[in-house]
């Protein structure tokens, strides 16, 4: 029997199979599984595929020929995810499993996240600080990042540190923006989330505030060649529920965080939308400079749409860009030098 085209192409290329801005998921076997990806929400919206052959199973849809996008294969009896044999690329999403992934034909990673021979590279150190009761835990891990200067410079605070350092390369990034000239120099505190206890202290916490100005800033301050607060705008930036928790800073301390860069924040929930929002609607308008971006694959575009048109509305000074992408550091990371490069140009 002739092998189907679709699943030749798929042997040689991988899965899916990609013509044009079309892509088609294949599965081999008696029984199809279910199709979970980045546009339909996954576990929110399992997709049925439908039979394409003998033992063949497949499902379309269109993406920009730009996009990067990641899917997951699920047992429908057992609710267990099953790997892809057409396509080994796989990474892990951050919460509990691994996700395969593809890039559209007009789209790849960041050049940026390459190190580049002969640039000056700045310096990453690891502390473990105490949290005295601001946050969950005797103790927090904050990763620092001075530049290759000796001059001071500002600082940037990011929430979920650890995830950007080892999952974004955020270090590299900045490192190749400030050889290329693209950004002024400026230091980092990449600070660790709390864990089990993350939702709790990004949901607009003043405790969370408490603990990046009393202590975040002092290690900083003790260990970085750093511009005294105040001096000259800092910067704070997260994504998810950490891009509440950047825009939440800012306006709560914009004597200090001047620039704010928000990566999908999870501003409006269908339920519920955070205090922030409220901030924006009804209090004085502070003095501060925002960048934010989301996917247009993922379910917290409109609320990110929402809250960029408040912010207009409001005559903040706001910028927002959307990526072909999902909710996924490796988006941010592709992303995250558009906001820099904002920000810090």
């Amino acid at each position: 029997m002739p092998t189907h085209p679709l699943l030749a192409m798929a042997r040689t290329t991988g899965n899916p199979v990609i013509e044009g801005d079309t892509v088609t998921f294949l599965w081999q076997g008696k029984t199809a599984p279910r199709l979970m990806d980045d546009l339909h929400n996954w576990e929110e919206k399992p997709q049925i595929m439908l039979r394409a052959g003998t033992e063949l199973w497949a499902y379309s849809m269109s993406l920009a020929t730009d996009a990067y996008f990641e899917y997951a294969f699920l047992d429908p009896k057992t609710s267990e995810r099953l790997p892809d044999p057409l396509n080994p690329n796989r990474i892990w999403n951050g919460i509990n499993a691994y996700n395969h992934y593809f890039y559209m034909p007009r789209s790849g990673p960041t050049p940026l996240v390459q190190s580049v021979k002969g640039i000056a590279r700045g310096m990453v150190t690891r502390y473990q600080i105490p949290t005295k009761e601001y946050v969950v835990g005797a103790s927090r891990t904050v990763y620092l990042y001075q530049p290759p200067v000796k001059a001071p410079v500002p600082l940037v605070v990011v929430y979920d540190g650890s995830d950007y350092l080892k999952r974004a390369r955020l270090n590299i990034i900045v490192d190749n923006l400030i050889a290329e000239k693209h950004v002024h120099p400026f230091a980092m505190a990449m600070v660790q989330n709390g864990g089990p206890a993350r939702s709790l202290e990004y949901s607009c916490s003043e405790s969370m505030l408490g603990f990046v100005f009393d202590c975040v800033i002092s290690l900083a301050q003790e260990h970085l060649t750093l511009i005294p607060p105040g001096g000259e705008p800092y910067g704070v930036l997260g994504a998810s529920l950490g891009g509440v928790m950047a825009m939440y800073t800012g306006m709560r301390l914009p004597q200090i965080f001047g620039k704010v860069l928000s990566q999908s924040g999870a501003f409006i929930l269908p339920e519920h939308q955070f205090v922030v929002v409220d901030l924006v609607r009804y209090a004085p308008r502070p003095k501060i400079d925002i960048w934010m971006d989301a996917g247009h694959y993922e379910w917290l575009l409109d609320s990110n749409r929402q809250m960029y048109a408040l912010l207009k509305e409001k005559k903040y000074k706001a910028n927002y860009h959307e990526f072909s992408g999902g909710h996924n550091f490796t988006s941010w990371r592709d992303d995250i030098w558009r906001g820099l490069e904002a920000l810090f140009r």
